[in-house]
């Protein structure tokens, strides 16, 4: 399934309606390694003009990983919101050139010490389009195994790692206890395939 694709409609027959923003200037306010931040000034539909604060990310991968009937989370804490989240193992690309599999199976072994021998490009999503252009590849894992001269975990970075049973995992997506959206949409696939 691919996203990213402009989406038209036509209503009663009539003409489709272009929504497209034409970008005036842009002025790069901070760049770094995952991200550049810019202010544009654009030109609406309508002529009249605006302003839009945009964050430009290299892209990350995320992977679902199910055995045994168990989804494979690491628990870490998120600097944004000051909290410990349950995610399904996931990074960022290195740059907007590298391969998103490759990116994945790094990021996999890296937080869980696991390699796998079957591969599946699940989807790709965007998390926050009305600012942000960063692009999240999903894949999932299979047949995993441990791998015992694994890559070494970035040195910032301090995870642990939960096989909690799909069940479980829907259970705390309704109460909250799960909130990223990525490992609620991998769940969610996971939930609907059971058993497959």
């Amino acid at each position: 399934m691919k996203c990213l694709k402009p989406i038209i409609i036509k209503q009663n027959g009539g003409e489709i309606m272009d929504f497209t923003e034409k970008t005036i200037q842009r002025d790069i306010k901070y760049s770094g390694r995952i991200f550049t931040v810019t202010q544009d000034i654009v030109e609406l539909p309508n002529g009249k003009t605006s302003t839009r604060d945009l964050v430009f990310h290299t892209g990350a991968v995320a992977v679902l990983v199910i055995r045994d009937g168990k989804m494979l989370l690491v628990r870490q804490y998120r600097k944004p919101l000051e909290m410990h989240f349950l995610e399904i193992p996931a990074g960022k690309l290195d740059s907007k050139e590298e391969v998103p599999l490759e990116a994945a199976k790094r990021e996999l072994e890296e937080e869980t010490n696991l390699v796998a021998e079957e591969w599946v490009k699940m989807m790709e999503m965007v998390s926050t389009p009305g600012f942000c252009d960063e692009k999240i590849t999903l894949f999932q894992a299979k047949n995993v195994t441990v791998q015992e001269n694994a890559k070494p975990a970035d040195e910032d970075e301090f995870v642990e790692i939960l096989w909690m049973p799909l069940e479980e995992v829907m259970q705390k997506i309704q109460t909250g206890e799960i909130a990223d959206a990525k490992t609620i949409i991998a769940a969610q696939y996971a939930w609907m395939h059971k058993g497959e």
